[in-house]
């Protein structure tokens, strides 16, 4: 993450996370460190997987203290063993151990998504197809899950409700229709945004090529409904699958020649991947 977006966005989300977990202190910490002792911890993994958000791992250490200095051993995106040494992390004994559980947490979260999205971006080596994540994020982690999905070998769709447009069923009931929808984009959003039309079967498929939309999603239809859609379409917008995709399908929707499929399992379902702080020993 570049350091200006850590700055403005990210640090508020960190600084959250410390306070909601000392408030009033570290009964803990303070019983057995009442005082500032140089000390450092290894930071290991416990299963195999992607890492991701080391950024943010050391971030949580810092913003308590500044002279906190974290040595990576290994980088975003890496592949890491059950075991392995990742990093150790010197400092105040006290941020430390105050520090460790939010750091963790935000680690594990992000790691978890990345080694998720690597399983799920290896089906499509070979392909033209992109993986893309959803807004089905956790509400105020969003920057770092979406962050997390590249790490892992996927990529973003839009990042919120500002930056395109996707025209939805509701939206659609909304505006009278799939033309008048894609109508009010045109007359309303920037010119540099896209549009895209959330569609469910081949009408609708038909309707948005009609009115000129640029992406087609082709949203929780039959194998062989999306074959006669990317058919119909034949490059005249880009294509979208999505819906109940997950490791088990998504080279079949590849192989029908979409450009992009999105899935919010990515960031929904991903478990943590297990991380653990250890080995604290004063220097």
């Amino acid at each position: 993450m570049n350091p200006i977006t850590m700055n403005l966005v990210a640090d508020d989300i960190i600084r959250f996370a410390l306070r909601e977990d000392m408030n009033a202190g570290d009964l803990s910490t303070e019983s057995v460190c009442p005082e500032r002792r140089e000390a450092e911890v290894q930071l290991i993994a416990k299963a195999e997987g992607v890492i991701a958000g080391l950024d943010v791992f050391e971030r949580a250490f810092t913003l308590l203290d500044p002279r906190t200095s974290f040595d990576a051993r290994v980088a975003d995106g890496d592949a890491v063993e059950p075991g392995q040494l990742l990093g150790i992390v010197r400092g105040d004994a006290r941020v430390l151990l105050s520090g460790e559980r939010v750091a963790l947490n935000f680690l594990q979260r992000m790691s978890g998504i990345a080694t998720y999205t690597r399983r799920m971006a290896a089906a499509l080596e070979g392909t033209k197809t992109r993986l893309v994540d959803t807004r089905k994020t956790t509400p105020g982690l969003r920057i770092f899950e979406k962050a997390a999905v590249e790490a892992g070998g996927g990529a973003n769709h839009r990042y919120n409700l500002s930056q395109a447009v996707m025209l939805k069923d509701n939206h659609i009931d909304a505006a009278g229709g799939i033309a008048a929808a894609v109508a009010g984009a045109r007359a309303h959003a920037p010119f540099v945004c896209t549009v895209e039309v959330e569609c469910e079967d081949l009408d609708m498929v038909r309707e948005a090529l009609e009115a000129g939309a640029d992406i087609i999603m082709l949203d929780n239809m039959t194998h062989e409904q999306m074959a006669e859609a990317v058919a119909l379409i034949g490059g005249r917008a880009k294509v979208e699958a999505s819906g109940n995709v997950d490791a088990g399908n998504i080279r079949a929707l590849a192989d029908l020649g979409v450009d992009f499929i999105s899935s919010g399992a990515l960031t929904h379902s991903a478990p943590i991947l297990d991380l653990s702080l250890k080995h604290l020993r004063m220097v």
